[in-house]
């Protein structure tokens, strides 16, 4: 059986909780070895490596997601400093920035308040990759609406930080600016939908040593789970699809998508 890793899960969310350890069996039988378990605030990422304390396939990334940013203290680092000690936190993140909802939709006053909100996701951005490159460690990105300014972002920390822009739905173009910064790319199950041409055209082109696998879950299970909670299992599906896009087999996909991660993410055993 082809070996693959779910380099993006959110174990820690209650869609999870009933039945969390034969969530872990079912992947371990489908061939996924490694789960990282994505940290999205401070409370969430100590339960991310609580569960990576409690399963031995389970890893932990931990930082303060980009939506989250006005609930966020105004320096996140001393807190993620001290997580990030614990010797089975692979990445920072996920971090990055999200324009897609502006709270100016709602208050009216559109310019001061996006302004704002865009600042304080620029603060914390800006501070997990600080203790990233502090720790040695690269950080899990997630971009929404803001691609310019989060290469923009990046740009200060290149050669010190990688990033791996997580849910990669777009083409061959912006993956190439992904990869200028030394940077890589990683696909759901979004890829199996009938409308993501672009995805799979971007799968098609990407470098073998750019990219890995990832669920994302409980969010984008892929055909033909769509519209069913995700579980880390259905990385078999993604690369399943990913294998016949490249024209490769799981065996080969699996070497490289493997490696890959192992480089990205250091402390991943």
């Amino acid at each position: 059986m082809a070996i693959f890793y779910d380099t993006h899960a959110h174990l820690d969310y209650p869609d999870f909780a009933p039945d969390l350890p034969q969530i872990i069996e079912r992947a371990q039988a489908a061939g996924i070895t490694r789960i990282i378990s994505i940290g999205t605030d401070l409370e969430s990422s100590a339960h991310a490596v609580k569960l990576s304390e409690q399963f031995p396939a389970v890893f932990a990334a931990v930082g303060w997601h980009p939506t989250n940013a006005a609930e966020a203290p105004d320096d996140l680092r001393p807190a993620l400093r001290e997580l990030a000690k614990h010797p089975k936190v692979v990445a920072i993140g996920e971090t990055g920035l999200d324009y897609h909802h502006l709270p100016g939709e709602k208050t009216g006053d559109s310019a001061a308040d996006d302004e704002r909100y865009k600042q304080k996701q620029a603060l914390i951005f800006r501070q997990q990759m600080e203790v990233a490159a502090e720790c040695g460690l690269n950080c899990v990105i997630h971009q929404r609406d803001s691609m310019d300014d989060v290469i923009s972002q990046m740009q200060p920390f290149v050669g010190r930080v990688r990033g791996v822009f997580h849910c990669f739905v777009d083409g061959p173009d912006i993956m190439r600016r992904v990869l200028a910064l030394g940077s890589m790319v990683s696909f759901t199950g979004i890829a199996t939908f009938k409308n993501a041409q672009t995805v799979r055209e971007t799968i098609a082109t990407v470098p073998s040593d750019q990219f890995t696998l990832e669920t994302d879950c409980p969010y984008l299970a892929p055909v033909p789970f769509r519209g069913k909670r995700c579980e880390p299992a259905y990385v078999k599906e993604i690369a399943q699809l990913a294998a016949r896009v490249r024209q490769c087999s799981l065996d080969e996909l699996s070497a490289t998508t493997c490696k890959t991660a192992h480089q990205f993410f250091p402390r991943l055993q």
